[in-house]
């Protein structure tokens, strides 16, 4: 092996007789000419040429091209396989012919160069036959990736995949198939794009799916995008939409629940527009809907245990079972309490028990109730509170019509304003209650189909019209005090919350055009009962009767209505008839 510090021309033979030294050299460069150059001829700078490793040091590899004086090749421009350089004495090797010699006499040899330069003559031949170049992606750069394709190469953002990818980062060191789609040598640019190979695998893929596109058709697909609204299905070549209501029977809150980008799938093809190339998918529709069997499954009177899905002003809804829900209104979750939200009894996510009320399967309805699970403490009141007994409880509130009063937890009984008093006119039970109040009252009625409990406060005491016609036999005295003074007569009260009417033709004997010329309210009168229906709550009083005195009182009422005059009775119907009901 020839020494890299001597030149080929000193051996241990003697020098061959020439006529001078110039002479000698001039053949020994002859005699090189054209070995190791790659297209014949001379040996020329910044050209690749072959040669062989003829040592390997530490540091460089010596390598023979044919010339009058090797090369030195760094080491490291070889790689390394387990540790140790990737070189060997004896391999052949080509080289960049960087000078033909440098201040130790060497040539100035690059593998790295020489590999470099091929890559760009086999990246070039690629453009030309439009072939595809193999890359692996190294990096992130402004606007895009590196890629190594041997020398590096620029890799749009947009060129990347058929769709933009916010996250790049994660496609370094991943290796793919690129198609160089500018490149300038001299510049040392290559552009590539990966976008025109799916777009094309795309189109091909395309055409084989439009052919088996038809409504009811069940495919396999990949999960490409992900949305509010549903997914987007790569049916290979052309997307179609799964929409959220038709992935799950169940209820869906959103599409990452059930997917993820990247998962495989069989969906069916329910509608395909060949126009626009709309496809609408769907994932539920594979499987059988779940209210087919819900009638017979789910039957009245069923207990069953769900999960709170979805509350709403007038109740929840409650899952049975993926794609069956029921739903609990607000009136049918609680015997006793006034349940103003939903919320206030249950949460989203709880777990609750309740029994089937009605089943429409082909309406997809079931009603629930969960207040059905204990027994109904309505039942139980008729035997606990009979018509007729006495009650003490609480006021719970008070109202234009009348009061509520506690009479156990969740059960409140009315006791209406016209039961509050016999005689007394209320125009506002607050006037006479308030909220807290400690009352008893009688148990009038109990509707438990509508849960209503009905109670008497006047109940307490008899009703005193029923003794007034014994205590106040017609032609008895009596004194009273003026209550209201009308057209047609005075009011008066005879004890307390009972009053009579004297009619204007009772006033006087003499007639009397206008009953505020001889009586004002709080005039104490004489009068004599000339009449009373204690059932109508009508008495009729007179000042004249009363005047009277020692004269025959049935006679007294011949001769009123021999007169022409019409019967009290009548007069008294007429105008007291709006009164009635105040005064019952």
């Amino acid at each position: 092996m020839a020494n890299p510090q001597t030149s080929t021309t000193e051996t241990n033979n003697p020098p061959m007789q020439m006529d001078g030294d110039e002479d000698f050299a001039s053949m020994l460069e002859e005699s090189f000419k054209g070995k190791g150059s790659t297209k014949g001829g001379e040996l020329k700078e910044n050209e690749i040429v072959r040669g062989t490793i003829v040592q390997v040091t530490k540091d460089y590899a010596v390598v023979d091209i044919g010339y009058k004086s090797e090369g030195q090749v760094p080491i490291q421009e070889f790689g390394l396989v387990e540790g140790k350089p990737n070189v060997k004495v004896g391999d052949a090797v080509e080289v960049l012919l960087e000078s033909r010699e440098n201040d130790t006499g060497m040539v100035v040899l690059s593998k790295e160069k020489a590999d470099k330069m091929r890559i760009w003559d086999e990246i070039s031949a690629a453009c030309e036959r439009d072939e595809l170049v193999e890359g692996t992606i190294v990096g992130r750069v402004k606007g895009g990736l590196s890629v190594d394709i041997g020398v590096k190469a620029f890799l749009p953002g947009s060129q990347v995949d058929l769709r933009p990818i916010r996250n790049l980062d994660k496609l370094i060191g991943e290796k793919f198939k690129f198609k160089v789609i500018k490149f300038n040598k001299k510049r040392g640019n290559i552009v590539l794009s990966r976008r025109v190979l799916l777009e094309k695998e795309r189109e091909t893929l395309k055409k084989d799916t439009l052919q088996k596109l038809k409504e009811g058709a069940v495919l396999t697909g990949i999960v490409k995008n992900l949305t509010d609204y549903g997914a987007f299905i790569d049916l290979g070549g052309i997307d179609g939409l799964l929409h959220i209501t038709d992935m799950s029977w169940g209820r869906v809150g959103h599409p990452s629940e059930m997917l993820n980008v990247g998962d495989e799938l069989r969906v069916i093809v329910l509608k395909f527009d060949p126009a626009t190339e709309r496809v609408s998918l769907g994932l539920k529709q594979i499987q059988e809907d779940p209210w087919a069997h819900a009638a017979t499954a789910f039957p009245p009177g069923t207990r069953i245990t769900g999960k709170v899905v979805s509350l709403t002003d007038y109740g929840a809804f409650i899952e049975m079972e993926p794609g069956v829900e029921g739903l609990v209104h607000i009136s049918e979750m609680s015997w006793t309490k006034r349940v103003k939200h939903p919320s206030k009894v249950m949460a989203i996510g709880d777990q609750v028990n309740a029994i089937v009320l009605d089943v429409d399967a082909k309406a997809k309805r079931i009603s629930l109730g969960m207040k059905q699970i204990e027994p109904n403490p309505w039942t139980l009141l008729e035997e606990q509170y009979p018509i007729g007994s006495v009650i003490r409880g609480q006021v719970r509130n008070v109202t234009d019509f009348g009061i509520f009063v506690g009479v156990q937890e969740g059960i409140d009984g009315l006791v209406h304003v016209s039961d509050i008093s016999w005689t007394q006119r209320i125009k506002h039970p607050g006037d006479l209650y308030k909220k807290g109040d400690e009352v008893e009252a009688v148990v009038l009625n109990i509707d438990v189909e509508n849960e209503r409990f009905s109670l008497g406060i006047k109940q307490l005491h008899p009703d005193p019209w029923t003794e007034l016609p014994t205590k106040y036999p017609i032609g008895s005295r009596v004194k009273g005090k003026v209550t209201k003074v009308a057209d047609f007569g005075a009011f008066v009260e005879i004890e307390p919350g009972i009053e009579g009417l004297v009619h204007v033709s009772e006033l006087r004997d003499e007639r009397v055009e206008n009953p505020r010329d001889v009586v004002k309210e709080g005039d104490e009168l004489d009068v004599k009962v000339i009449d009373m229906d204690a059932h109508e709550r009508k008495v009729a009083l007179s000042v004249k009767a009363a005047l009277h005195e020692g004269d025959d009182y049935r006679e007294y009422m011949r001769q009123q209505q021999a007169g022409g005059r019409a019967s009290f009775g009548d007069v008294f119907g007429e105008k007291l008839g709006g009164r009635k009901g105040r005064d019952r």
